[in-house]
């Protein structure tokens, strides 16, 4: 049976793992409301971070929310994605999706990316 975990090593924590997507990201899913920044890792497994500032996604709780069905989304998926470093950019507009249409835009991203991650290969 899978493992369907989320410990830290499927995280980006520090500044120099998001800077170095920013600086060469050769993946790009851009979304009406957030954008996927990605470029492959020598981990073996895929890891994601999160840019959502208070211009953007005013409300902390909203912020909160959204990252939790994101992760949660990745958690389930995470096995199905290539070995990625994702950043996910959060727009204008993100906080009114609902859970479902948020769950379903990430789930078309996460197609999007693993496409793109494998046409670099």
């Amino acid at each position: 049976m899978s493992d369907f975990r989320y410990p830290r090593q499927l995280r980006m924590l520090t500044g120099g793992d998001f800077k170095r997507v920013f600086d060469r990201a050769v993946v790009k899913v851009p979304e009406k409301h957030l954008l996927i920044l990605a470029r492959p890792n020598d981990l073996g497994h895929a890891r994601i971070g999160f840019v959502m500032s208070k211009k953007n996604v005013r409300r902390a709780v909203q912020r909160n929310r959204i990252r939790r069905v994101i992760r949660e989304s990745f958690r389930l998926h995470q096995h199905q994605l290539p070995a990625l470093d994702m950043i996910i950019l959060a727009r204008k507009g993100l906080d009114e999706l609902d859970n479902p249409d948020l769950h379903a835009m990430i789930i078309r991203c996460w197609s999007r990316a693993g496409k793109k991650a494998r046409k670099l290969t």
